[in-house]
């Protein structure tokens, strides 16, 4: 069984024992998340597409660890101005470990 969840502003196909990288969500490692925006859920029979959402499905997930993704750098430079810009950023995330989807 599968289900397509939303959680920070991204869309994700998921399945039981799936390990994923998503935008941070509080909790340290080990705590317990429900994901409740479940768009879809399929694999046994027909899928079953919520209107947005379908009411009493949700996903749980244990939280495995903090962190934060590879630096990006913005670097912007004006030809023969002696201007230019360097600014770095980290996105913090989280990596969850996908237990079981309930579908009602």
């Amino acid at each position: 069984m599968y289900a397509v969840i939303k959680t920070g502003g991204k869309q994700y196909r998921v399945a039981a024992n799936d390990k994923l990288i998503v935008e941070k969500i509080e909790g340290e490692a080990g705590a317990t998340v429900e994901f409740t925006e479940v768009l879809m859920l399929g694999g046994e029979g027909e899928p079953k597409v919520g209107k947005p959402f379908i009411s009493g499905a949700k996903v749980t997930a244990e939280v495995v660890e903090q962190g934060r993704a590879k630096k990006v750098i913005a670097f912007k430079k004006r030809r023969r101005k002696n201007s230019r810009r360097k600014k770095g950023h980290r996105q913090e995330q989280t990596t969850v470990l996908i237990k079981d989807i309930v579908g009602m």
